[in-house]
């Protein structure tokens, strides 16, 4: 038996017209999760209204705002060694197969999220229906995890939209709206939430009559609009043979996987064999092997790093100053119309927040509001979002070139160019004609808040908000309090970041604050291997190969070789130097910088770029490596250039840690991956060195400094643990 007591998660509702709705509601939980428990439940209950003569057929749905948001991930931890999680799986792929073969038509009905594990329980039901909500979402995100779609969904998911669209969905784990998932084939009906019940009863009632005729061809082109779009025109323009079109979609998949994994993800690798298997040898040898392959993902090292980054996000939504310390923000007034100053904006009107957008220059407001109409347009386009939203959502957004009309706000942020002199100007304008007890932000990437606040009428509303760009994608949030701020204004920026969907990470202040300084050692690091004779393209590939999204060289480029010699000879190097005299530092990026290369803003940089501004893959600027000693190069050694710069940067978070710069480890491991493209499947620098250990890096450091200086002398707090054998995590 269940030791899940089904009044617990199940509420069964019998209709007059033979149809049972089972209604999920797991009670002292905000959300509907799949654990081991539900999964003996399932077998109770549908055995049992199989067996009810008076039941024509059955509904499965949700008293939540989600359908089921996916399975808990707290059982995976339990998994310590092979074999632990097979006999789970092989339970949940039979009670899957029990929906799936039963006489009564089961209809799942969908409002909200419908991921992973919920996903897969809807593909076992002969339907799916779904609102047209815009909080209406399918998906298969367990790549993100590391791991691969576990009950069925390797198998079920092709059959229904196809082997293209379905590895698409798989090996990126995107969420599927409403209208484009019906487009796929992936749902039956879109209707109103309020109709959602109704239409799901008479589209069961239709199945006892007559059941779906599903009729694809081979590879579901007929619905796939998705995907890999080269692919999609070789295809439709050329007839093959079934089994070698299957060829050319999996080589196509796998050749996505390997540019964009560089083999560090073995999960979206064994999705593919999943998927193949069963495609090619069928269903049961696709399900064993997804029941095998799964275990191997669970116990990888990989997942539980990115397990650990899951947990550590949803840990990060809960306020550590309390939620009575918050102020909620109604109104936020944003100075500066440029590139940072309308995202920051966009992400700010996405929970209701009415912004007003102040500039010196109405053509960037109008610019601005351009810039975020169309951003939004897509989603309309996308049927994520109705015109009417848009609309609502943009009668949020005001503009004025007058500081006398930021009189009403709850907080305001300037987002200026990164000149001290400029924002305690601005600072001081604002505490002229706002309202008392207005909080200021500044978003800078390095200056002190302490020095922007010095000649502050009120230092105690006065807090950095470091934001990463392009702010709408990037999901970090970096708040910078000094020794003068209100508890409450930090509170009260914390609620509003959460509100903004970022990750939330609070620091206290000094020069480049965490991300900024931590980023500067690699930085440097990077600039000085070219000094030495280094190869851009093999610098970037090679951190590529380590784990990080976009190389050093192409980060400077895209940033702002000109943002970048600012910071490198501004007061966060004089500082470093201060406290650390024999630390190199290259001056090339500066000279670079004054002879007017900007990198991406300015077409010139380190790469080349197209008129569109477009990188050209592998090609650099004819003239670049006149600034390094010419053009003659030299090849370095791998692991010299992964530990030379990944070192740097891992060396600075243990000295931001020892100086209180953090105050826990989880705040430097989420700001490294989340702001500055960490390898995540190492978990950040501190769940890195407590899977190398601290002695290991104290020698790879130890190693470094004999070689080429003090700079990579090693932290005494990483000496400290290494002498105790200690680490960063407890788990």
């Amino acid at each position: 038996m269940a030791t899940l007591k089904r009044e617990e998660y199940i509420t069964i509702e019998n209709s007059a017209n033979g149809v049972c709705t089972i209604w999920m509601d797991q009670k002292n939980e905000k959300i509907n999760k799949i654990g081991p428990d539900l999964i003996d439940l399932f077998e109770d209950i549908f055995s049992e209204l199989n067996k009810d003569n008076s039941i024509k057929a059955i509904i499965l749905t949700s008293k939540k705002k989600d359908f089921i948001a996916g399975a808990d991930i707290d059982a995976f931890s339990k998994v310590q060694k092979p074999g632990d999680w097979k006999p789970i799986s092989r339970k949940g792929h039979a009670i899957l197969k029990q929906i799936e073969e039963s006489k009564k038509p089961i209809v799942a009905a969908i409002h909200g999220n419908a991921l992973g594990a919920g996903l897969e329980i809807a593909l076992a039901c002969h339907a799916r229906i779904c609102s047209n909500d815009k909080s209406t979402k399918v998906a298969l995100p367990e790549v993100k995890l590391g791991l691969l779609p576990g009950g069925g969904g390797t198998q079920r998911l092709p059959r229904l939209i196809g082997l293209q669209a379905a590895l698409d969905m798989m090996l990126t784990g995107k969420n599927v709206f409403a209208y484009p998932a019906l487009k796929l084939g992936l749902v039956d009906k879109v209707v109103h939430v309020s109709a959602l019940q109704k239409a799901a009863q008479k589209l069961a009632l239709e199945l006892v009559e007559k059941p779906i005729q599903r009729e694809r061809n081979h590879l579901g082109m007929d619905t796939v609009k998705s995907g890999f779009p080269a692919l999609q025109k070789t295809l439709t323009n050329i007839i093959l043979e079934a089994p070698l079109v299957n060829k050319i979609v999996f080589d196509q998949a796998k050749k996505m996987v390997d540019k964009q994994a560089h083999g560090n993800y073995p999960a979206p690798y064994k999705i593919m064999e999943c998927v193949e298997i069963g495609w090619n040898q069928g269903l049961e040898k696709g399900y064993e092997a997804e029941v095998d392959k799964f275990e191997e993902l669970i116990l990888s090292p990989v997942s539980r790093q990115l397990i650990n980054i899951f947990f550590a996000m949803t840990d990060k939504k809960k306020n550590p100053y309390g939620e009575d310390k918050v102020k909620h923000v109604h109104r936020l007034g944003m100075i500066g119309a440029g590139f940072m100053g309308a995202g920051i904006a966009e992400v700010s009107m996405n929970d209701g927040i009415h912004v007003l957008l102040k500039d010196i220059n109405q053509d960037m407001i109008n610019s601005a509001f351009k810039t975020i109409y169309n951003d939004n347009a897509k989603r309309v386009s996308k049927k994520s979002m109705t015109k009417i939203e848009l609309e609502e959502k943009m009668a949020l957004l005001s503009g004025s070139l007058n500081y006398e009309d930021l009189d009403n706000q709850e907080i305001i942020i300037e987002a200026v160019f990164e000149d001290l002199k400029l924002k305690q100007n601005i600072l001081a304008d604002v505490e002229a004609n706002a309202k008392p007890n207005t909080i200021f932000a500044t978003n800078t990437s390095a200056l002190p808040i302490k020095h922007i606040a010095a000649k502050a009428k009120n230092p105690e509303l006065v807090i950095g908000m470091h934001y990463f760009s392009p702010v709408p994608k990037m999901p970090l949030l970096e708040i910078i309090k000094t020794d003068k701020t209100a508890d409450w204004v930090t509170a009260t920026c914390y609620d509003v970041g959460v509100r903004q969907g970022k990750t939330v990470i609070v620091v206290n202040d000094g020069p480049g604050f965490y991300t900024t300084r931590i980023l500067a050692p690699l930085m440097n690091e990077a600039q000085l291997l070219l000094d030495e004779g280094g190869d851009i393209l093999q610098i970037d590939k090679e951190m590529n190969l380590f784990g990080f999204p976009v190389g050093p060289i192409t980060l400077a480029d895209e940033v702002g070789i000109d943002v970048g010699a600012h910071i490198m000879s501004g007061e966060l190097m004089q500082e470093m130097l201060a406290a650390r005299p024999k630390f190199k530092v290259s001056k090339t990026l500066l000279e670079i910088s004054k002879a007017g290369y900007k990198g991406r803003k300015n077409n010139k940089g380190f790469y080349k770029y197209d008129e569109k501004g477009k990188k050209v893959s592998g090609q650099i600027d004819a003239d670049i490596y006149s600034f390094y000693g010419g053009n003659t190069r030299t090849k370095f050694d791998a692991n010299e250039i992964h530990m030379r710069c990944a070192m740097a940067m891992v060396n600075e978070a243990a000295l931001c840690l020892q100086e209180n710069v953090i105050t826990h480890p989880l705040d430097g491991d989420i700001g490294a991956v989340f702001g500055l493209g960490f390898p995540p499947f190492r978990g950040g620098p501190f769940r890195y060195i407590d899977t190398v250990g601290a002695q290991q890096v104290v020698d790879i450091l130890n190693d470094l400094t004999a070689k080429h200086g003090e700079r990579f002398e090693p932290a005494q707090i990483l000496i400290d643990y290494a002498k105790s054998n200690k680490k960063f995590y407890d788990k």
